[in-house]
């Protein structure tokens, strides 16, 4: 995409970012508004979506914050209604909200899997259904949904993260083919080894485990946050019309080797990588 500073705000693009308060989801809407985007931000705390505008204060971007939980429809329909009012159009959505953890498939609880799938698959869903009437008559509708390389590997210890996100990489390729009349693209990204502050607390726990997975990527190093928010651009933008469907694997070439979750359950002494 490129910045479109001089464009009138009514007519300027409006990113609806869900998990957008912090982290890859921050980086995301940040460079959204580097791209002249109008903004809104959806998420579950009222505080952290304080803070995210705040850090976004900057950019200048025109910014709307709604507290909602994505697993509840109705408030994922207020959000929209909240958007329109405000707007009047939605152009590109991204279904960053996410939830995950490590724990063995034997010991976790149903609360837990359902919390999980509630957020990444269940919220997915409502959000694209939701965004669909205003997203139908923009001139350049995008969705990207934010999925995982353990979709299609195995993931040990994120049965539930890894079977939504499995989940997620099916429900793009099926919009992708059933909202293409309505000149809706529907993409995903798959984002490799990112440290934020989110992953270093739920995943890599230690430096033994961060050097164990530094060490199955073939580049060398983890990702950043604003390269996975590239790639996101570049989806949702001009340069990529003729994209639908797709999952772009952002990773440094860590999915051809091992899977994230194998050397995590490695390195916990889970299994054999």
């Amino acid at each position: 995409m490129t910045p479109e500073s001089t464009v009138p705000a009514s007519d300027r693009p409006v990113a609806l970012v869900t998990g957008g308060r912090t982290g890859l989801g921050l980086a995301i809407a940040r460079r959204f508004a580097a791209d002249g985007c109008s903004l809104v931000l959806a998420s579950r705390s009222p505080d952290h979506l304080a803070h995210g505008a705040e850090s976004l204060r900057s950019s200048g971007a025109e910014i709307l914050t709604v507290p909602t939980d994505v697993r509840d429809p109705a408030q994922v329909g207020a959000l929209l209604e909240q958007v329109r009012e405000r707007f009047g159009r939605l152009d590109i959505l991204v279904n960053n909200a996410a939830g995950n953890f490590v724990a063995a498939s034997e010991t976790m609880s149903p609360n837990a899997w359902r919390a999980v799938v509630g957020i990444v698959l269940d919220g997915t869903y409502y959000c694209c259904r939701a965004s669909f009437p205003l997203l139908r008559v923009s001139p350049r509708a995008a969705i990207v949904n934010i999925v995982a390389s353990y979709a299609w590997l195995a993931g040990p210890g994120t049965a539930h993260s890894a079977a939504a996100k499995a989940g997620v990489v099916s429900l793009t390729r099926t919009l992708a083919v059933e909202w293409a009349p309505h000149r809706i693209r529907v993409n995903a990204v798959a984002p490799g080894p990112v440290r934020t502050e989110g992953t270093d607390r739920q995943l890599w726990r230690s430096e033994a485990l961060t050097e164990a997975v530094r060490a199955g990527i073939p580049l060398g190093r983890f990702g950043t946050p604003e390269e996975i928010a590239s790639a996101v651009s570049f989806l949702a933008g001009r340069e990529a019309t003729y994209i639908t469907g797709e999952v772009l694997t952002v990773d440094g070439g860590q999915w051809l080797g091992h899977g994230v979750m194998d050397l995590l359950a490695h390195a916990e002494g889970r299994g054999q990588p």
